[in-house]
């Protein structure tokens, strides 16, 4: 690799530490959600708000940043996020009541706008052979952050439960929700920290008639014999950019630029409709339903990190040789078969609570009225559920359901945790990292900030709606149905994706444009682009 290759692939690392804080703040809530629902006394709605809050904030995020990207430069934007970060962190550790909790995560979903600008950035400094590889780096530590939030919610626990003097010292068992929502403010001033180091984009600098400085961060990045030729292919492309937002945003829907945005669409809303997070942000609430208990509940969230890293490492590894369309193709199919199996190991389920085990748990858990349901079986988790609450009242229900779930149910949830790790690793190595590279690479440049927006706010609203009715979800529809449905939407996108994707591996960003935008467009394409389908 050359020399320039490497400082490209250190900056692009750096900003994608965006994503790793990404990660961490987006999943680690999932530990949270036991502790909090019952100390706070929350129903479903406020669960999935305060699950949510962040994706919703997202969606202005989505609106704000890929402008203010385009007029302040992605440098400074980036800087201001990773701030955000560290204020959401501190402000949630120290949360009074839900209100609070829901208004500092809300900050925080404010820099989810590192998810969208990050690949912008690191495209920006790449050279097109190595570009899928590097906006990848972004989705490696995207999931590295995931992991690093399931390894320490689990390991919080587990020392708040071990008794040690340190512990009692820092109210670990006290209070450890909030030690695992605060710990977040230390990778956040370490990438504050980080950023001041990386350079600014210089095709945006060219954007702005900043050649000088432009030229003298290529000479970092690329190859001195192709720095002119290299300033000349930007410049074709952003010499006649549009300033003013407004403009900006009326290029976006030319009739040009339909097909690109129904490939936009499509891809944005598949990587969200197959609910990929529920199971990361109710990582532990969905294993506790299979009745594993919630230690171990912990513990099998712990195997989604690990296995989000080694498949998003088999994405870097294989995007830029067989493609992004074969991976997207590949990784629905495996999402429609991995949701199906968990939906198949939830319907085999059965409830049944034992004599010794109703009183043994009324005793221990002062659980008044919980005989009055030994020995019934029930044939899914909704029926058991409803006839728990009916006879302890939904408060103690939603305070132990682990507990009950664990003492009654009847079923392998091996098939449960095989069907999710295979949902995560068919998600890790398409539309995980494929989707953010597909955005960094279709748009054309002038307006790319201003597409990359449209397209998080999409993203962002259905990842929203799917996090805030999950809860309802469990509640009303039955874990069965629920991931049901998330295979049936799988399969729909399928079917889109393999009628509209093209691929987009191996050319330059400025060839993209040229043909994606051109008339040079075979079959449906030509269609689609016309109007006229």
């Amino acid at each position: 690799m050359q020399q320039t290759d490497r400082k490209a692939l250190a900056y692009a690392a750096v900003i994608a530490l965006g994503g790793f804080l990404f990660g961490f703040d987006a999943v680690v809530i999932s530990g949270v959600v036991g502790f909090i629902t019952p100390e706070f006394g929350l129903d479903d709605w406020q669960v999935g708000l305060v699950v949510g809050a962040p994706t919703l904030a997202a969606i202005l995020a989505a609106l704000t940043v890929g402008p203010a990207a385009d007029a302040l430069g992605r440098k400074k934007v980036m800087l201001a996020l990773a701030f955000l970060y560290a204020m959401s962190a501190t402000a949630s550790a120290f949360a009074p009541d839900v209100a609070t909790l829901i208004a500092a995560r809300f900050i925080g979903g404010l820099a989810f706008g590192t998810l969208m600008l990050a690949p912008i950035y690191i495209a920006e400094l790449s050279p097109a052979r190595l570009r899928g590889r590097m906006v990848s780096v972004n989705q490696l530590n995207i999931v590295i952050g995931f992991s690093a939030a399931y390894f320490a919610n689990y390991y919080l626990l587990q020392a708040s439960q071990s008794g040690e003097p340190w512990v009692q010292a820092i109210a670990l068992d006290r209070f450890t929700w909030r030690w695992m929502l605060g710990i977040e403010a230390l990778p956040a001033v370490a990438y504050l920290a980080c950023m001041l180091f990386v350079p600014e984009s210089p095709r945006w600098l060219l954007l702005r008639g900043r050649e000088t400085r432009a030229r003298a961060i290529l000479v970092r990045i690329t190859p001195r014999h192709r720095i002119d030729a290299k300033l000349s292919e930007i410049a074709a492309t952003v010499s006649e950019a549009p300033e003013r937002l407004a403009t900006r945003v009326r290029q976006v829907f030319r009739p040009e630029l339909r097909l690109i945005l129904i490939i936009g669409l499509v891809v944005g809303i598949s990587q969200q409709i197959s609910g990929i997070n529920s199971v990361y942000f109710y990582a532990p609430t969905i294993f506790e339903q299979s009745g594993v208990g919630t230690n171990a509940a912990f513990a099998q969230a712990t195997y989604i990190g690990i296995i989000n890293v080694i498949f998003t490492l088999v994405a870097m590894a294989t995007i830029d040789r067989f493609g992004r369309r074969p991976l997207m193709i590949l990784g629905l199919a495996g999402v429609a078969v991995s949701m199906s199996i968990s939906a198949y190991g939830f319907h085999q389920a059965q409830y049944e609570l034992p004599v010794e085990a109703a009183a043994e748990l009324g005793a221990q858990l002062n659980l008044d009225g919980l005989s009055q349901i030994a020995v019934i079986r029930f044939e899914n988790d909704l029926e058991f559920k409803g006839a728990v609450a009916a006879a302890i009242g939904d408060t103690a229900l939603t305070a132990h359901e682990a507990e009950l779930i664990g003492a009654a149910i009847r079923m392998n949830p091996r098939i449960v945790l095989i069907g999710i790790l295979g949902f995560v690793a068919s998600f890790a190595i398409s539309l995980g990292p494929v989707m953010w590279v597909l955005f960094s690479e279709i748009f054309p440049n002038a307006i790319r900030g201003v597409c990359m927006s449209i397209m998080g706010v999409v993203n962002s609203g259905v990842s929203f709606f799917v996090q805030f009715i999950f809860p309802w979800e469990l509640s009303n529809l039955g874990t069965a149905t629920t991931f049901l449905l998330y295979a049936i939407a799988a399969g729909i996108f399928l079917v889109l994706v393999v009628w509209l994707l093209p691929e987009t591996r191996g050319r330059t960003l400025e060839q993209l444009e040229s043909e994606l935008t051109g008339s040079r467009r075979p079959g449906v394409w030509r269609v689609l682009a016309s109007g006229n389908g």
